[in-house]
């Protein structure tokens, strides 16, 4: 595959790991958002959250919360702030499940994305529409 992720896991391109075992391996990022901030990989390629099995997530959640309690601990972090991508209107680049842990501290000078209100009315109609996708 041409993946970077994959080619990372296969250790044709280098990173500096600081998690790995038989399921995921873990590196700081090369363009952090923060010092600290560390992807968690599955070794095995799924493209996103959306594909991947749901066995395979629960087992991948345990280690991005095992390696978020690193990152937090080993950061002095006053909190984390974990995310993964699903699409590229979502922003994803790298077509291979991963989770961003990124530290956070207060006044650090990040900004979280705008919140607006939904208009009368439109929460139910958006609640039912994801009830009825969920029910399918």
């Amino acid at each position: 595959m041409d993946c970077i992720f994959c080619k990372i896991i296969r250790g044709e391109i280098p990173c500096e790991k600081v998690y790995e075992d038989e399921f995921v391996l873990s590196f700081l990022d090369i363009n952090p958002v923060m010092p600290g901030h560390t992807l968690v990989i599955t070794k095995e390629h799924h493209a996103n959250i959306l594909e991947v099995a749901e066995g395979t997530l629960e087992r991948l959640a345990t280690r991005v919360q095992k390696v978020a309690r690193g990152v937090k601990d080993g950061t002095l972090a006053d909190g984390i702030f974990v995310s993964t991508l699903s699409g590229e209107a979502a922003g994803q680049s790298v077509f291979h499940i991963h989770f961003h842990i990124i530290p956070r501290y207060e006044n650090d000078g990040l900004v979280n994305w705008p919140y607006k209100p939904y208009a009368p009315g439109e929460r139910e109609e958006v609640a039912k529409k994801i009830k009825t996708a969920l029910s399918s």
